[in-house]
């Protein structure tokens, strides 16, 4: 029987549990208070609680806690990319952004990737297993106990297909979100799916006021079967589909990531694809030159393609930017710093 996780409880799970223990409901208070407000490192430096109240809960439960494997800072931007071990020895990546309007987080959701994106780094060792919320959480609180500031953004675009880990997700949302613990605003979290249109419905179904992101990267089925294998299960006309459903039910606008490739999907016929597609919808498209991947020949289009591609989108009445590059001296891009990690591991 696995043991359960201190950190990945809820306050009225935590309660359950410490009544269960015979101890009185404010001591679950006080504990989720260290966890996720104080986020302490365990449960011997929470000095309000009782000495065998702290032995019992050392012995008898988990506490995540992730072990800061790599840390590489950014000459350019101060972005941070943080390798962490994980308690079974697998490790993920997390990304520190600073920005006008404060600090960003980019998390991962899963250990690898199933999904089998063409362009990401992530998915080339395919997936190893889900994270649970607590270790979702605890990357955000392991980067601010390491710089010592707070974040107020939170992305969950890393390594994993977050909608494939339907749950824990959700349970990471609320227990992020929530006023026991570090309260961030749902306005300032978004989650990104490459395409799950059963799993986004669902996720529209709960309301949770989250930003909706999809990593759409082509503008028809053929050209989206070559670069997202998901594809092959949901077509585009599903997709929109529930993109539709999220909009109607939450009235939250969706955010289309396009990943520009050069001589692929970068072309003004993509673009003007792509704007009919997307006409009429409550939307943005976030233009993202590609990030090279030493495993695949794709390749960043020229300077002048990505203009072209914006404007031709602007022209069409689709909001659009293009994505401000950040850590691009440090290997910032989804699965890389993890994938060389291993690399030099195995000599």
């Amino acid at each position: 029987m696995d043991r359960i996780d201190l950190k990945n409880l809820t306050m009225q799970e935590l309660v359950e549990v410490v009544a269960g223990l015979g101890e009185k409901k404010f001591r679950a208070a006080q504990l989720y208070d260290w966890m996720h407000k104080k986020e302490a490192c365990s449960v011997a430096e929470m000095t309000n609680l009782p000495e065998a109240l702290r032995k019992r809960l050392s012995e008898q439960f988990d506490y995540t806690v992730l072990t800061k494997v790599v840390e590489l800072v950014s000459k350019i931007d101060g972005t941070r990319k943080y390798l962490f071990r994980l308690a079974d020895g697998n490790v993920i990546e997390s990304v520190r952004m600073e920005y006008h309007h404060g600090v960003s987080v980019c998390i991962s959701s899963q250990v690898g990737c199933r999904m089998g994106c063409t362009f990401c780094a992530s998915t080339l060792g395919g997936l190893v297993r889900n994270l649970s919320a607590a270790e979702m959480l605890e990357q955000i609180y392991s980067i601010e106990r390491l710089t010592g500031e707070k974040v107020s953004n939170v992305v969950v675009m890393g390594s994993g297909e977050p909608l494939d880990n339907f749950d824990n997700l959700v349970k990471f949302i609320q227990m992020l979100c929530s006023e026991d613990g570090r309260n961030i605003s749902r306005r300032n979290v978004t989650v990104s799916t490459c395409g799950l249109a059963d799993r986004l419905k669902a996720l529209a179904d709960l309301d949770l006021g989250i930003n909706p992101a999809v990593s759409l990267h082509a503008p028809n089925d053929a050209m989206r079967r070559k670069l997202m294998p998901v594809s092959n299960r949901y077509s585009i006309a599903e997709l929109m589909e529930a993109v539709d459903y999220y909009f109607d039910k939450t009235g939250r606008r969706m955010t289309f990531e396009y990943s520009l490739i050069r001589d692929q999907n970068d072309t003004p016929a993509c673009a003007g694809e792509l704007a009919a597609l997307l006409k009429g919808r409550n939307c943005l498209v976030n233009l993202i030159p590609v990030n090279p991947v030493s495993e695949r020949n794709y390749e960043r289009p020229a300077g002048p393609n990505v203009q072209t591609f914006q404007k031709l989108l602007e022209k069409a009445g689709i909001n659009v930017t293009i994505r401000r590059e950040m850590g691009s001296d440090i290997n910032a891009a989804c699965g890389q710093l993890r994938r060389h990690y291993e690399e030099e591991s195995r000599g």
